[in-house]
Formats: structure tokens, sequence, C-alpha cells
């Protein structure tokens, strides 16, 4: 018989495509507080969508008692940099208030495993309120985890190419209105890669609940200069690229692994590929000796830009 898995957040890009790939092996649920992304997304999945509003216990309650999850994939989140420093509240209230509400109730009605989205702007040194409600968020599951029989666990990852809300369909938005991309940073780098790493991560890490229990799962990832995509792109598709003022909270670099975090962080491979895992309940046998940033990360060459780029632009 299937279990049951519940995706918050399950109404977006990322939850659309775990839904796709999870409902074979489980009965899905996708949950989210709008309605009409619901439709959408059950339509597309063939999963049973319902209402979850993260910010209100009693949602989270009525939607457990309704899809008993065995399984909760926590993907629910205010995840953009701006809106999070502009209206702090709504970012606390989903991201720490939402978390801990889903942590609760999970704990309260018996589900096994809880693994958490997070993001490398949770690492230190964070720079904006939004990286720091998901290194919250990360710190309260690991805590959770101590005291409770349901397995908590989080994964970390970077930008998933055309993901809703990310810098490729913004810049697909301009270039249809004018051709003309505007850049708040070209200069930062960034980590990229595809939802089909992102549905993996997750996965990998579903598939080892109870031993990644308590721990932080990163991929590790490439990294580009934003100047760098926006030429790859002129060049194959035209167009033209404005530097406009930076966004409150934007910093130069992201961090995988931050040098708080080199000690409990070791090295595993799933399928030849490289993964770290963070374990700050006990120290690693071999530690990393340096920070994983987007600095100093191998860089995407411009066959890799141009296939990322072909995803949401042929």
């Amino acid at each position: 018989m299937k279990k049951n898995l519940l995706i918050t957040g399950g109404s977006g890009f990322l939850g659309v495509n775990l839904a796709l790939s999870l409902k074979k092996k489980y009965n899905v649920y996708i949950g989210s507080r709008n309605q009409k992304r619901n439709y959408d997304a059950s339509l597309e999945t063939g999963c049973e969508s319902i209402p979850l509003d993260v910010t209100n216990i009693e949602s989270v309650r009525d939607a457990l008692i309704y899809c008993k999850p065995d399984t909760i994939i926590h993907a629910a989140a205010t995840k953009f940099v701006d809106i999070s420093e502009k209206f702090p509240f709504e970012c606390s209230d989903v991201n720490i208030l939402g978390s801990t509400n889903i942590a609760r109730v999970a704990i309260e009605r018996g589900v096994k495993t809880v693994i958490g989205i997070s993001t490398d702007k949770a690492t230190q040194p964070i720079k904006n309120f939004y990286g720091f409600s998901k290194a919250t968020m990360e710190k309260l599951f690991l805590n959770a985890n101590q005291n409770s029989k349901t397995n908590f666990l989080c994964v970390r990852y970077g930008n998933v190419a055309w993901s809703t809300g990310s810098v490729l369909p913004i810049w697909k938005q301009m270039f249809h209105k004018n051709k003309k991309i505007l850049t708040t940073g070209p200069f930062m780098r960034r980590f990229f890669f595809t939802i089909n790493d992102a549905v993996d991560l997750v996965l990998f890490a579903l598939n080892k609940g109870k031993k990644f229990s308590g721990k932080i799962l990163c991929a590790d990832m490439k990294a580009s200069k934003l100047i760098d995509i926006i030429k790859v792109w002129i060049q194959n598709y035209g167009g033209s690229y404005k530097i406009i003022q930076g966004r409150k909270g934007d910093r130069l670099d992201e961090y995988l692994i931050g040098e708080n975090e080199l000690n409990y962080t070791k090295k595993i491979y799933q399928n030849k590929k490289l993964f770290y895992l963070i374990d700050f309940e006990k120290k690693s046998s071999k530690p990393l000796n340096k920070i994983v940033s987007s600095e100093n990360a191998p860089k995407l060459n411009k066959d890799e830009i141009y296939n990322l780029l072909k995803l949401g632009l042929n």
C-alpha cells in the first residue's frame, strides 16, 4: 500500500515537479493557500490538492488530519529577498512561524519524516532577512529532531533554473517586452542547477530519511557570474542589458558551506555525485578545509549556461 506524502507549498515550481516524480510511489497531497494555483497544480500532476496555510496552526492541523502523511516535504516559503526585506512580518510568519507550526503538528500527529527545503542564503555570513528566516528553520528542525520520534532533516541548495520568481523568468519577461535585460548585480555570483537536480536532491534525502535525521544535506553545484549568463543569452538570442540599482539584502556571493560549518561537514557520494552532509552534533573525521562558495566553486561554461537557458527559452 502506498504511503501518504504531503508537500507544503506544493503548487509551486518545486512542489509540482516533486509531485510528478513521487506520485507513483506515494499518495501525494499538494498543500497551498493559493487555491487557483492548487487547482492548476492538481490538474498538472493528477494529485489531490488541499487548502493549507502554514501560518495558521489550525489549517496545518486540519490538513494533517485529512491526509495523514507519513512524510512531509516542507517547501512553503516566502523566498524573495526584496519582499522579505520590505515585508519582514510576512517572511517571519511564513518561514519561521509556518515552519514551527509544521514541526509541532507533525510531532503531534506522529509523522515519520519531515524534510525542510532550505537555501544557500541561510549560510553564514547571512546578509538578508530571508536567509535568516531559513537559517532559523534549519536550526528549528534540527533541534526538534532531538526531542521527538519524528525525523527532521533539511536540504540546502542555490538557484533552481526557471523556478518561479528566480532571475531567469524575470529576465525572460523583460526580454519579451523590449529585448532588454535589467540587472541589479551583473558581477554577483550564484549557484545554478536544474529542477531535475533539485528533485533528485530531495529524493536522495527522502530515501535516507532516518540516516540523515538531524542533518543538513547540500548538493555540490557549479556557479556563474550573472553577467556571464547575460552574455550567453544575448549571444544566442539577441537583445541588450542595462545595470540598475541593486536590491537591499543582496550579497556578492552565496555560500553552501560556511566557515562555522567546516568541522561538522563531510563529503558523501551518490551515483558518483558529490554531496555535503552537515551534522552539528558530531565533528567530522574528515572536515572540509575551506568554505564552499559561489566564488570558489567550479564555474558553468558557456555550453552549460546555454543548456540552462534553453530549458526556458526554447
